[in-house]
């Protein structure tokens, strides 16, 4: 296993559009010794989200891109991960898909964190659906991203019981204290060759 220092670990950005939580586990688990990766850049879609506050916590830069034209918006995030020498990205609750240009184009690993067990409930309101149709289980999963929605190579997945009393939102909840969990040990499972 190679040791990293603060010097070679994973240069990584990590796009967000809401509160951050995902962000802020993994900007945790990037402080640790045995953590291969460092958050040089946060990226979100949207000006109000909660998680641009930890940039400022944390001292991380911080771009906001107002998708309003996508193309012209992701030519200008690859320029920006270019300039910062980003190696990794971590979707973290980033609520726009990545057109096929920049996923092509990005010369690096994308990761993303769904709240399902894929290839089961693709898409958005995953705790909805499961509920619906009397899953017993749900839970997250941590793939790579390729151009389809929702189906590149899982890394990691972690199942949550489905109880009867559960809503969306308690099971939203749950499976977010496990998606914490279960980013840093797929980003470990990727780097620790």
């Amino acid at each position: 296993m190679v040791l990293l220092t603060g010097f070679n670990k994973i240069k990584t950005a990590v796009f967000i559009s809401g509160k951050g939580s995902n962000l802020k586990a993994l900007i945790k688990f990037s402080k640790l010794k045995k953590s291969p990766i460092n958050i040089n850049l946060i990226i979100s879609n949207n000006p109000k989200s909660k998680g641009l506050k930890f940039a400022k916590i944390f001292k991380i830069k911080k771009k906001v891109f107002n998708y309003n034209h996508k193309n012209l918006s992701e030519k200008k995030i690859l320029f920006e991960l270019k300039k910062n020498k980003i190696k990794l990205i971590c979707l973290a609750g980033f609520m726009k898909i990545l057109s096929k240009y920049f996923i092509k184009n990005f010369k690096g690993i994308i990761l993303n964190i769904h709240p399902s067990l894929l290839p089961k409930f693709k898409g958005l309101n995953t705790h909805e659906r499961a509920i619906k149709n009397k899953e017993k289980y749900s839970g997250c999963t941590v793939h790579i991203v390729n151009s389809k929605l929702d189906s590149g190579k899982i890394i990691l997945q972690k199942k949550v019981k489905i109880q009867k009393y559960d809503t969306p939102k308690t099971l939203a909840d749950k499976i977010l204290i496990q998606e914490h969990k279960l980013y840093p040990k797929a980003i470990m499972e990727i780097f620790s060759l």
